[in-house]
């Protein structure tokens, strides 16, 4: 039986993830059920290790006898720890985390993911085919194709967003407005927002030009748009759109819309961020159990001078907490 228990990794070893966890932690609680998951020296030698050295220790995810507890994926030989460095080491540390988290959630011990920031370049360079988390955990669950099988979405207080697409050049994301990608989005969005919420959403889709086209004096995009939209409504959905990218997050802050489909990466997330940076939380859309993380990355400039803010981690451990069925 799945436990209403939080897996929790770390991150890159070199960044902040340590830290803000550690203070999640002491903001949450002794008595939090969470599953903490990294390197233990590396830990030991940052901000945050006064708190991370209180949990008991464990090398395998079904050893511990209480949460929270700290489950060590550190190799023998490690990589002396430098904050703010990227390095192959640092990123097998992250993917050992991201590994030993599936498991714990694959054999029941844990029912929730929330992932600290990795650094993409230290991923690659310690062999990881995928770029960043989303696409990772998508493979293991079998997840082949991204807006149709899952999908990148932030939920915060006023805005839920979803993308459809994230990390491509802005040419390469024009060229994917298309109108059967719209409408496979619309129908991911439906199908988990009804599984998060119990209700049916209403979505509204952003435009791409000025104006949402200004009917065609600003470019075509939006015909494309316009067809997917239609699509998804002839389906059933409650979906309206394109509307002018500079009104649909006000009018969805207000009440209009329960989800914005936001064109490409930028677009969603400049309204989340600037209204709900320290809450909001990353959810991969269409994973059999819940995954979500901060909304901000590795903070090499400031990592291991015990300032960052662990606001944001709390806030994402307390989500999914809440979501798995645990008070916090």
């Amino acid at each position: 039986m799945t436990h209403p228990s939080v897996a929790v990794t770390l991150g890159d070893p070199a960044g902040i993830g340590p830290e803000i966890v550690a203070k999640a932690l002491g903001a949450l609680g002794p008595q939090t059920p969470l599953l903490l998951i990294g390197d233990w020296q590396m830990a030991m030698e940052g901000p945050g290790s006064q708190v991370l050295r209180t949990l008991p220790r464990v090398r395998s995810a079904s050893a511990f006898t209480a949460l929270p507890a700290f489950l060590d994926v550190g190799r023998d030989g490690a990589t002396p720890l430098r904050h703010g460095v990227v390095d192959a080491a640092y990123g097998a540390v992250a993917l050992d985390s991201i590994h030993a988290a599936l498991s714990a959630i694959d054999t029941g011990i844990c029912s929730a993911l929330v992932t600290a920031p990795i650094q993409k370049q230290s991923i690659a360079a310690a062999g990881s085919p995928f770029p960043g988390h989303t696409e990772l955990l998508a493979a293991h669950s079998g997840l082949r194709r991204y807006g149709s099988d899952y999908a990148m979405y932030f939920d915060s207080p006023s805005l839920r967003v979803a993308l459809l697409s994230v990390h491509l050049p802005l040419r390469a994301a024009i060229e994917e407005i298309q109108a059967d990608a719209i409408a496979a989005l619309a129908r991911l969005v439906d199908r988990e927002y009804r599984k998060m919420e119990g209700v049916a959403p209403r979505i509204g889709v952003a435009g791409l030009n000025p104006h949402a086209g200004d009917g065609g004096l600003f470019g075509d995009e939006e015909e494309r748009i316009r067809e997917g939209v239609a699509i998804a409504a002839a389906e059933g959905l409650t979906i309206a759109g394109p509307a002018a990218a500079d009104t649909i997050f006000r009018s969805a802050r207000t009440g209009k819309y329960d989800v914005v489909i936001a064109m490409y990466h930028d677009q969603g997330l400049i309204p989340v961020k600037t209204l709900h940076f320290d809450e909001s939380v990353n959810i991969t859309l269409g994973l059999p159990y819940l995954r979500c993380s901060v909304d901000h990355g590795t903070a090499f400039d400031i990592a291991g001078r015990g300032i960052a803010d662990g606001g944001p981690m709390t806030w994402a451990i307390r989500y999914a907490l809440v979501r798995s069925g645990r008070d916090a």
